[in-house]
């Protein structure tokens, strides 16, 4: 997530911009040169009126109205100069309609700059949400090594709907990584009340099926409070999946609410993990859960599991293809989980054209040393 800091200026970018910031004076005094230099019958001064036109492009509202009145300037030493501005009414009606244009340009130029600093609030805001909602995972969770990262689908936003945290209790490492029905920043409620109900619950669960329990029912009572048609209600859920990991035993406890299946990456070989007891996502009340399940698989030294949302798998190209998660995985089964999630982030942003229609969260954890009960 980059780092913004401040508000926007009132000169945007102006100290790297010195530079550019000439061009449009140095227009102003070239078309000034040409025009005294060549023949009476021969006018540029006309051109002038561009000068405000390019400070708008490179500078802002001061920059503008600095060019502008010395367009206007210009214009009236020039017909001065020559002595043409009793005698020719159109050197008149150029020098009133640069000044007209600068005027407006600098209006606009305001405008857009309110505007940016209202986004860079906004920006601010929301980085400052994202950064409280959704703390960045440690690289190291007791023997797990950990890398993540998080894409938003809405423009101008550093949040979403997807939502991963994971915390370390007395058995093991438990994690959750979930999406909520719906993108951008509409989803940031629900978001925000799964992982601080997760944060809450996780250690007061000994086994997942209960911590899933208890996260169902906090969902569903936040959707009765807070949504006030019942009927549209229940179009409100969150897929979300359930890691524990023991601290002293190989294998790894996952509890599937409807959400797509981890990856596994065990010697060079990619498998998916498909939920042998597919649960609905959370906060689905119609539909009566009468029993959370659990599934257990091996997880030694050396295996990586990949945790993703759909909007990773439900990125298209241009033909209207899905990513090929599990192919394109394939290509980087020895890299360790940093390097794994940069592949990834990289192939999937190229692969649909730097624009993602959902919002797109991954997690990769490597279990870094032999525990109890493993082959050595």
């Amino acid at each position: 997530m980059a780092e913004r800091k401040g508000s926007h200026p009132r000169w945007p970018s102006w100290r790297p911009r010195h530079a550019l910031a000439l061009v449009p004076l140095a227009f102003v005094v070239a078309v000034t040169l040409v025009d005294v230099l060549t023949p009476d019958d021969v006018h540029y001064g006309v051109l002038l009126v561009l000068a405000p036109l390019i400070a708008a492009l490179i500078g802002g509202a001061w920059l503008t109205a600095v060019v502008g009145l010395a367009a206007v300037c210009a214009q009236i030493f020039i017909a001065a100069r020559l002595d043409v501005l009793d005698i020719q009414r159109e050197e008149a009606v150029q020098i009133m309609a640069t000044t007209a244009l600068s005027t407006l340009v600098v209006v606009a130029s305001r405008i857009r700059d309110r505007r940016l600093q209202e986004l860079e609030q906004i920006r601010s805001v929301s980085e400052a949400a994202q950064r409280a909602l959704m703390r960045p995972l440690p690289n190291r969770l007791g023997r797990l090594r950990v890398a993540s990262f998080y894409l938003a689908a809405a423009d101008q936003a550093e949040i979403g709907g997807d939502l991963y945290t994971a915390t370390r209790t007395h058995q093991g490492t438990r994690m959750i990584i979930g999406d909520v029905r719906g993108k951008g920043l509409t989803a940031v409620g629900e978001s925000a009340l799964l992982i601080g109900a997760f944060r809450e619950a996780a250690d007061s669960h000994a086994k997942l099926p209960d911590l899933a329990a208890a996260l169902d029912l906090s969902v569903s009572r936040y959707l009765a409070d807070f949504v006030d048609d019942y009927a549209h209600a229940a179009e409100h859920f969150i897929t979300a999946l359930l890691l524990h990991i023991p601290n002293h035993e190989p294998f790894v406890q996952i509890t599937n609410c409807g959400h797509p299946p981890p990856l596994l990456i065990h010697d060079g070989e990619v498998r998916v993990l498909d939920s042998a007891n597919p649960i609905p996502p959370l906060g689905m009340h119609l539909l009566a859960v009468t029993e959370y399940v659990v599934d257990s698989v091996p997880f030694g030294a050396g295996d990586t599991l990949l945790l993703y949302t759909d909007g990773v798998v439900e990125a298209r190209n241009r033909v209207g293809e899905f990513y090929p998660l599990a192919e394109r995985v394939r290509r980087w089964t020895d890299q360790a989980p940093e390097a794994l999630l940069q592949h990834l982030r990289r192939d999937l942003l190229a692969h649909c054209g730097g624009r993602l229609g959902d919002d797109a969260a991954a997690i990769a954890i490597r279990q870094s040393e032999a525990v109890a009960g493993q082959r050595p």
